[in-house]
């Protein structure tokens, strides 16, 4: 696509934004038939927050009832296990086990299965000490929750299948090339893209799907209401791999802390071991890693794994969530804002789509596309 700032093109869905969601939704609004075009500021997909995930497909354990995390983590599990099945993605459906290491934990290990019942997460139960020590005998505990359709992904191959399913139903994926302001209102929305040749598009759907990016964006946005965009908080997490064979096969988490899930151990795909996020509050994503975070890591992790030597910690990757509110805030919802909330004909914003978002990105698409009337 080659045009410049004076010409203009016309589609019927613009997408901001190629991380897993962007592409997600780009794939369900091409495959219903719409024109659709999705410019990504970087030079490939998944290049933000996508790309660095625990790439976990969670079952949707710790969502309040009737949010959109829990009922699009549910329902998206599902959807991604079968779309993993039908286009031979890898993945594995290793289980999950939540583990209480002292009696203090019990009470919110039964709230979280509660919360799983409520959710519609019919597999997950209560097992005791011993039946979780005959899984992982290393572990120290004194109950676990056992989720077993928690599984593991990887996350680039099932973005490259959602942009080759995309692409080939008639979607146009353009790199290097953000959208950087947009004008609502009269037959539709035109976006300013800029990159190398900057160019307008007007289309008659805008879908922020950003990131990052997506306040900016719905800030840029002439014609859209201030107060229809909530702040932005950074939540930084560091993850340090294990060296050596990890002695668990299953996904281990502790309970809960304030602003995530715990430095929990996750696996890939090939066995190896990893272990986080913690949180960290920051002003802007940073990716570094410091190497003298490996102390407090270990010290959280022994708290359920004793026989943990610190040496075996080795600085792995960072990822950063793009939070609606910052530390001792209450929990946010996603967001997912078209014309009912808002009040501006043809755009929908996304926002605060953090985790499960990658495990929900399938029913986020399909929760996206019936709002457009896809």
């Amino acid at each position: 696509m080659t045009c410049s700032a004076s010409d203009s093109v016309r589609v019927d869905v613009v997408v901001a934004g190629a991380g897993v969601v962007g592409l997600a939704c780009a794939r369900a609004l091409a495959q219903r038939g719409l024109q659709v075009a999705v410019f990504e500021r970087e030079h490939h997909f998944g290049q933000g927050i996508s790309s660095r995930s625990s790439e976990v497909i969670h079952a949707g354990l710790y969502y309040p009832a009737g949010s959109l995390k829990a009922e699009l983590c549910v329902a998206g599990a599902r959807a991604l296990y079968d779309y993993c099945a039908a286009r031979q993605l890898p993945h594995q459906r290793v289980g999950k086990l939540v583990v209480a290491t002292e009696p203090a934990d019990l009470p919110a290990l039964e709230r979280i299965a509660a919360q799983a019942r409520a959710n519609g997460v019919h597999n997950a139960r209560l097992i005791s000490a011993d039946t979780t020590r005959s899984m992982a005998p290393e572990l120290h505990c004194c109950a676990a929750l056992w989720s077993p359709d928690t599984g593991i992904i990887d996350s680039h191959a099932l973005m490259q299948a959602l942009a080759d399913d995309a692409e080939q139903a008639g979607a146009m994926l353009v790199y290097g090339a953000p959208v950087v302001s947009g004008q609502c209102g009269g037959r539709g929305i035109e976006v300013l893209v800029g990159g190398t040749t900057p160019y307008r598009v007007e289309a008659a759907w805008l879908l922020n799907a950003a990131g990052f990016g997506a306040q900016a964006l719905a800030s840029a946005l002439l014609g859209f209401p201030a107060e229809a965009v909530p702040p932005l908080h950074f939540a930084k997490g560091h993850y340090f791999s294990l060296s050596g064979r990890s002695p668990f096969k299953h996904l281990i988490y502790p309970v809960p802390e304030p602003g995530g899930l715990g430095t929990h151990l996750t696996l890939d795909l090939a066995g190896n071991a990893r272990f986080g996020p913690d949180v960290e509050w920051v002003d802007a994503p940073d990716y570094s890693v410091p190497a003298d975070r490996a102390a407090a890591f270990a010290a959280s992790i022994r708290r359920y794994w004793p026989g943990l030597s610190a040496a075996r910690l080795q600085p792995a990757y960072a990822g950063v969530r793009p939070k609606l509110g910052g530390p001792n805030a209450p929990v946010y919802d996603f967001r997912i804002d078209g014309p009912a909330e808002h009040g501006v004909a043809g755009v929908i914003q996304l926002f605060g789509i953090e985790s499960p978002g990658l495990t929900a990105s399938l029913a986020i698409a399909d929760r996206v596309a019936m709002k457009i009337g896809a």
